[in-house]
């Protein structure tokens, strides 16, 4: 038996549990020499239901030939894989509660089948980071494939960007644009596989994986229906093996500084608010600790934004991977990055970039000559924010960057909706939505009513803030997360209608101005407990058991 099989988890002495295995395996049909190689899992989130991951099936076989080739034996498991863009009618169960779940379900399996190393495959919003949680937490030889973008269709002549076309919902509803043009947008306005081509929660995500090194250089803007990224997928698996005999753990490659890394990348890619969620959720998963959203503060003043990526910017994914891909930035990054991390190639991420080309500078710009001077994420602190809230700065109008306005405040999600479907909310307001958060509803988004303000006309004068999320097409002076959170007694909780909020975004600032010795006294009137008899099990559950959002709302 090799260095290799000896080293292996999967490797038991003779006994009953061995033969057992041993028998079973080779009654699905495997050899005798197949059952003597290094087991890999390789976890696919592959589902007929959404697009992202529809085409992880013919990556994960890619994936497979790889792990053969290179002396492993691979089984195929699946976990979880919802699109948050097709169940925004029932939010409750997207992002947090099920990526949550995610992790738990590839620890169950790995775990309890002792998977030697684990390739994974996502894609989307909450599939992503709860496959890097899953990482973290157990700590063996891993890399990703993540599913690549979406590429933009064509309509009247012109390249069409699906974050523009959905602005047009608003202006439909209320009949300042034609239906007829809306339904045939809607019509063309996708592509049959990828990730949403714009800095969405998904592409942000992917991005984050290769910053942290645990996917191959390039992969994160790949296109989804490119032969680069089945090739990807075949290197992944040839990888694996080698990161497995070379003892290369998840943790090796998911230190303090591979999350500074990830954090820098984000800010020089205007990349999603919902970072702010994940990474610090990632970091806790694989036994880090640290002050999460301080660095993304620190980074977003001292990182330029390197790309103008829509919504931030002009450029879709596919305009970012013609001009040098994540490569491309990458190089342009190196100075600010900690270039000696390890990564999945077994490589430094400097060794990695070095030699990384940058074809179209006008579209990846240089540290020198930024899209823009600060990083696209700011963290807001202030007397209603004390622990922080999270705004997409890049996406905000130059005009509202400075706000002062009154409180219109909802309890719900629905009660917002109403109330600027019946014209309540008005130019000057500041809108509320509270007890959205991770304890009292999951960290619902608020990215329906985000969206329809905006199709209303209402987002270059009106700002929303909430402690639920937005998604990362998160645009206008949106800010969530909004911490501590209304259910846990959160100055947020304590707001009233007609209060006056001012908000400062030079200045990292989110005040309510009401009087210490007045919040008090509303605090002692203040009262909530979580509706249980609402809600399943599961979500009963999970409000119970999560944790802090700063550190990424995972288990307690």
């Amino acid at each position: 038996m090799s260095d290799i099989l000896k080293s292996c988890r999967s490797r038991w002495e003779y006994g009953v549990a061995r033969e057992c295995r041993r028998g079973l395996v080779r009654g699905m049909g495997y050899t005798e020499e197949e059952f003597n190689r290094p087991i890999v899992a390789v976890v696919n989130s592959w589902n007929e239901y959404n697009p992202g991951h529809i085409h992880l099936k013919s990556l994960s076989e890619r994936v497979k030939q790889g792990i053969r080739e290179a002396g492993g034996l691979p089984f195929e498991m699946m976990t979880t894989g919802i699109c948050d863009g097709m169940v925004l009618g029932n939010e409750k169960y997207i992002e947090l509660p099920s990526r949550n779940s995610i992790a738990d379900e590839v620890e169950l399996i790995v775990e309890s089948n002792m998977f030697d190393a684990m390739v994974m495959l996502s894609t989307c919003d909450s599939i992503v980071p709860g496959h890097l949680m899953a990482a973290g937490r157990l700590n063996i030889p891993t890399i990703f494939v993540t599913g690549g973008y979406m590429p933009m269709p064509y309509l009247d002549g012109k390249c069409a960007n699906y974050g523009e076309l959905t602005d047009n919902v608003g202006k439909s509803m209320r009949g300042d644009y034609d239906m007829e043009r809306a339904k045939r947008e809607v019509s063309r306005m996708y592509s049959p596989c990828g990730a949403c081509g714009i800095m969405t929660t998904a592409n942000s995500m992917c991005l984050v994986a290769e910053a942290l090194g645990l996917s191959l250089p390039g992969n994160s803007t790949m296109s989804a229906t490119s032969s680069e990224l089945l090739q990807c997928a075949y290197q992944a698996g040839k990888q694996i093996m080698a990161l497995l005999e070379k003892n290369i753990c998840a943790r090796d490659i998911i230190t303090k500084e591979a999350v500074e890394n990830a954090i820098i990348a984000s800010m020089a890619m205007a990349g999603s608010v919902n970072l702010l969620m994940h990474i610090p959720a990632v970091a806790t998963e694989a036994g880090l600790e640290g002050d999460w959203w301080r660095l993304f503060d620190k980074a977003s003043r001292e990182i330029p934004q390197l790309v103008g990526a829509s919504p931030s910017g002009p450029w879709h994914l596919q305009d970012i991977d013609r001009a040098g891909g994540s490569r491309g930035v990458f190089k342009e990054l190196l100075p600010k990055l900690n270039a000696g991390c390890l990564t999945a190639t077994g490589k430094t991420i400097g060794e990695n970039y070095a030699g990384a080309k940058v074809y179209d500078k006008g579209v990846i710009k240089t540290l020198e000559d930024p899209f823009s001077k600060n990083g696209a994420l700011y963290v807001l602190y202030g007397s209603l924010a004390p622990e922080g809230g999270i705004i997409k700065a890049g996406a905000v109008d130059a005009s509202m960057r400075k706000f002062s306005g009154r409180a219109k405040v909802y309890d719900s999600l629905e009660d917002a909706m109403a109330a600027l479907r019946n014209d309540e909310i008005q130019p000057g307001d500041a809108a509320v939505l509270r007890y959205l958060g991770p304890k009292a509803r999951f960290g619902t988004t608020a990215y329906a009513f985000q969206k329809e303000l905006k199709g209303r006309g209402l987002d270059k004068s009106t700002a929303i803030i909430t402690d639920g999320r937005y998604s990362g097409a998160s645009s206008g002076l949106s800010i969530g997360y909004v911490s501590p959170e209304a259910g846990l007694g959160g100055p947020l909780a304590l707001v009233k209608n007609g209060d006056i909020i001012e908000i400062d975004l030079d200045a990292r600032k989110l005040d309510l101005l009401v009087s210490e010795r007045e919040l008090a006294e509303r605090k002692k009137g203040w009262k909530w407990e979580f509706p249980k008899e609402k809600y399943p099990p599961f979500l009963r559950l999970f409000s119970k058991c999560v944790g802090s959002l700063a550190k990424g709302a995972v288990w307690e």
